[in-house]
């Protein structure tokens, strides 16, 4: 990769080692140049073309670090985090999915649970009414039969 790089901007790995000069796209040396702009690469030292603000635009770093394969790293660290991110969506949907299904199981049961514990309390209340009842006409009788002696 680096030598296909390095190859792009004029010379090769093998002439780097003998002549550590780049050359630019208009095939010129471009000269070694330090960043003088205040910020994170304040100093730091990089071969750029005489002609860089109007046509060429090469730029190369001079301590070898290739801007080009850190952005690659950093994409393909990038790529596999989203991927990683995807496969546990997936797995977050599957599983909302079966608690989904869980829930319409145990929402049905509610219901007929509810329906149940309706029919019990109308038992009851009804239960409760014919014992009333019950005592109400046991307690007439006697009454009656009191008032009869």
């Amino acid at each position: 990769m680096a030598s296909q790089m390095s190859s792009g901007f004029g010379s090769s790995s093998r002439t780097r080692s003998t002549f550590p000069h780049q050359k630019c796209y208009h095939n010129e040396i471009a000269p070694l140049r330090v960043v003088k702009h205040h910020g994170p690469t304040f100093g730091k030292r990089f071969y750029g073309c005489s002609y860089w603000h109007q046509t060429c635009g090469f730029f190369k770093w001079a301590d070898g670090s290739d801007d080009v394969s850190e952005l690659q790293e950093l994409l393909f660290e990038k790529d596999t985090f989203i991927a990683e991110l995807e496969m546990h969506n997936e797995m977050l949907t599957k599983k909302l999915k079966e608690v989904q299904g869980k829930n319409v199981v145990l929402q049905d049961q509610v219901d007929e649970l509810s329906i149940e514990n309706n029919e019990t309390r109308l038992a009851m209340c009804s239960a409760r009414a014919d014992k009333r009842f019950f005592m109400a006409l046991v307690l007439s009788w006697v009454l009656f039969a009191v008032l009869l002696l």
